[in-house]
Formats: C-alpha cells, structure tokens, sequence
C-alpha cells in the first residue's frame, strides 16, 4: 500500500511539473493593437545574440516558423522585412496585423547546446473595423463596430472563456466617460461571441454623436492592456430629414482618418505587457462649393461650339455670294461691250 501511494506521489509530482511547463508561468502575455510596433523581450539574453533563435506558431499544431537564426533574419518568410533584433535579444515586430498574433518562442545556444530554458511570449492582437466602412456617416444611419481579440490557441478558434478563465481576460466597450456599455441601454446593441472572441456594438447615429467616442477595452485581471478608441464625425452631406445646418467649426476642412497612439510600460519589469491605445477618426466631409459659376461655363462653352459651326457656314456663303455677285456684273459689262462694238460696226 505503501509503495503504491510513493508511486501516486511521484504521479502527481512529474504530472505537476508537466502542467507548470505547459502553462507556462514565466511565459509573457504582450496585448497590442493591429498596425503598431511590438517588442517581444526574450529573458535568458547572452552578452550578445549570435547564438539567439526565435521560432512562431500560429496554433499549437501548426508548424513551427523560424524567423531568426543565429541571430540572422530568414528572409524565406513573409514578414522578415518587418522583424529586427534588439540589443538585449528582444524582437520588434512593425506595423502588427491580426496574422501575427501567436506564439513566440526564444532559445539561446552555446556550442551548439541550449542555455536555460525556453521563453515564449504569446502576442494578442486586437483589431477593430466598422460597417460601413467608408470615414463619413450621416445622421440617422446605422453603425456597427467589430471588436476582435486575436491570440493563440490549441484549436483553430479561440475561445474567450478559456482565456477569461486561464488568463483573467476580458473584451467589452465603453463609452467616452470609461462607462461599460450593455444591453441594458436600449440605444446600443452588444453582441460577443466566445467563440471567435470578439465583441460588437451596434447604433443609429444622431446629430448630437458629433465627436462621440466609443472605446473597445481589453483588460487582464482588471489591469487594461489595450485599446482601440472609435471617434464619430457628423456627415455634411446628411439626409434632409435629419441634417442639420453645419457650424463654421464643422466647415473646416479635416484630415483623413488618422490613429493617434500612446504606449504604456506595466512597470513589471522585462516581462512587460504593452498598453496601447488607439484612436480612429471619421472625416467630416466639407461642404460643396457653389456650382453656379461652373453651370454658366457649361452653357457658354455648348453655346460656343454649337455658334461656331453656323457662324463658319455663314461665312463662307457669304463669301460664294460675293464671288457670285462679282462674276455676273463681269458678265454684264461684257456683253454691254460688245453690244457697242456690234452697233459701231
């Protein structure tokens, strides 16, 4: 009996020890939003990288991708333009897209044998769109925005509740005073799926939106990661029965939609996870200029190239009857003359 229990006991131990490696509890969590720059920090950094290789996986069955050896970028993957290696190891990613979330994995070797042990740091993306996607909206249509969460997996599709569980994180959207947005609040419309992890806010926009912000939140453990904030601009050209006559603040001409991004350390240390926030704008569309100067050159330049044709023809009929004029009074002097002649004789 006893022997059994020591044999349960060492079960437990090495079943222990094999759940810690796989959950890896010095593994980083790094939150970041589509199309900014991330740094991936590797823990076990050498005095130098020659010897530094970073290795991806989309899922935990995919095949694994490497992307630096030996120090050296691959330059057989799709995105090694847009890799580089920091000083202390740590790899930059720029211009993130959703694609590259997953899971990143730095070894270090020396004589051709691993030193320590693996750091692998999983990248959550987060991505937002709208429909309609065009930067203007007109009062009294309706918006939606898409909120996504895009990060590793063992299956093809994440799930949110294995991640809120597991990890302690959570995807909702606020307002522009930081309130969370419910469906308690009959104007607005939130729908979430745990099963492709995103989360989407629907509502028909009014006059009074003008400069309205709605902000999709990614927290873990209640501390926020990432955001991606979405400022609404009032169309000029709105429908007659819901436009409204434009200020003077609204008749200045706007940029195209911009992002306007902040980042923010965790002050944890190496292992940081990045708070980033991001800002898109719709454009107000200017209003259009007068167009009764452009109407008044149509019609004088139809009414100049129908004129000159006729004018033309006139000429020159003109010009045949004078030619016509002129030969019949040669004709007639002519005959006069040879009349006298005639009569002389």
């Amino acid at each position: 009996m006893a022997d059994k229990c020591h044999l349960c006991l060492l079960g437990l131990i090495f079943l222990s020890s094999l759940l810690t490696g796989l959950s890896g509890v010095d593994d980083a969590h790094v939150f970041i939003s589509s199309g900014e720059d991330v740094r991936l920090p590797c823990n076990n950094d050498l005095p130098d990288c020659k010897s530094t290789t970073w290795t991806y996986n989309r899922f935990s069955y995919s095949a694994t991708v490497e992307l630096i050896n030996s120090g050296r970028k691959k330059t057989d993957t799709e995105r090694h333009e847009r890799l580089s290696l920091e000083s202390d190891c740590s790899l930059n990613i720029k211009s993130v897209t959703k694609e590259d979330c997953g899971s990143y994995t730095c070894r270090q070797y020396e004589n051709g044998q691993q030193l320590g042990t693996d750091a692998r740091v999983f990248l959550h993306v987060l991505h937002v769109s709208s429909s309609p996607s065009q930067t203007e909206i007109s009062a009294g249509h309706s918006l939606t925005l898409f909120c996504q969460l895009y990060s590793y997996s063992s299956y093809h599709k994440v799930s949110c509740d294995d991640l809120i569980h597991s990890e302690g994180i959570d995807l909702f959207w606020v307002n522009q005073a930081g309130v969370k947005l419910t469906n308690s609040d009959s104007r607005y419309q939130i729908s979430f799926s745990s099963d492709h992890c995103y989360i989407s806010l629907k509502t028909t926009i009014l006059n009074e939106d003008e400069n309205r912000e709605w902000r999709c939140e990614v927290t873990q453990r209640d501390q926020l990661k990432t955001s991606v904030s979405y400022t609404v601009k009032i169309s000029a050209r709105a429908d007659s029965t819901t436009a409204e006559t434009s200020t003077p603040e609204n008749q200045k001409p706007l940029n195209t939609p911009n992002f306007e991004r902040t980042a923010a350390a965790h002050p944890s240390g190496f292992t940081d996870q990045q708070v980033v926030t991001s800002t898109t704008e719709t454009t107000l569309s200017q209003d259009t200029a007068p167009i009764t100067w452009k109407v008044i050159v149509i019609v004088v330049g139809v009414s100049v190239a129908l004129l000159l044709p006729a004018l033309i023809l006139w000429l020159i009929r003109k010009k045949r009857a004078d030619v016509r004029r002129e030969t019949d009074d040669s004709v007639e002097q002519t005959d006069d003359v040879t009349y006298i002649i005639y009569c002389a004789q």
